[in-house]
């Protein structure tokens, strides 16, 4: 493979990474909307689009394996070869927790509505946010752009705590209530799992361009999906 071919292949690796990202930051904006409404048809656009994801997945993992078998780069290509099968597990993760989720809302659709003290909203905006961040951080090649990311972590994680605690208490004390508590329980936990996934992609962003490995970045961070709720 020359090297312009080379080159041209990377940055054709590049934008299918880029279009899944698109498709999972889409997910997740879509089931922020479905949980707001409760549409039930938004809830189908989100589970359609997984089948979308898993494809992309396969076919970028079998795109950087090739140049891998290939051409054998070093330094820093070979640092954005194994990022993008990294940020790509990642992404279709998010893409399973968007689906997770709409299923949680198909359930919570037929249930009787009533007040939960959580701010699942709030929440989902941030999680989403900190996705649009770390994609953001990957195009422009922006290391501390995804660092912040790592911060913005830590206000997920405190929320999904909070939610677990009051969610808790309302299915102890409101058995009426305990099935929709339940459901936005496991919602938050997926919006939890989002953060982490894209806390995942920003230290994948900055080994890529600065080679620097920021994994378990601060001491509450028990790794890639082993946060549970204190």
């Amino acid at each position: 493979m020359t090297r312009i071919r080379f080159r041209q292949s990377l940055e054709d690796l590049k934008e299918q990474l880029l279009v899944m990202a698109g498709l999972a930051e889409q997910a997740i904006q879509r089931v922020i909307e479905a949980y707001r409404v409760r549409d039930l048809s938004i809830c189908d656009l989100v589970i359609r689009s997984e089948v979308a994801i898993n494809r992309l997945e396969r076919d970028i993992d079998q795109a950087a394996l090739d140049l891998l078998a290939m051409e054998q780069p070093m330094a820093s290509d070979l640092r954005f070869i194994l990022s993008v099968i990294k940020i790509n597990a990642d992404l279709e993760r998010v893409g399973d927790a968007a689906k997770s989720i709409s299923e949680r809302v198909r359930r919570m659709e037929k249930m009787a509505a009533v007040e939960l003290p959580v701010d699942i909203p709030r929440m989902a905006l941030l999680a989403a946010d900190m996705v649009r961040k770390c994609i953001q951080s990957f195009i422009e090649a922006d290391a501390e752009m995804a660092r912040s990311v790592l911060v913005m972590d830590d206000a997920v994680d405190a929320m999904n705590r909070e939610a677990y605690k009051s969610l808790t208490q309302v299915m102890e004390e409101q058995g009426h209530a305990a099935p929709q508590a339940l459901n936005a329980l496991m919602i938050c936990r997926s919006l939890e799992r989002v953060a982490d996934h894209a806390t995942n992609i920003a230290e994948d962003v900055v080994f890529w361009v600065q080679g620097a490995d920021v994994r378990h970045h601060k001491s509450v961070n028990l790794g890639r999906d082993q946060q549970e709720p204190a």
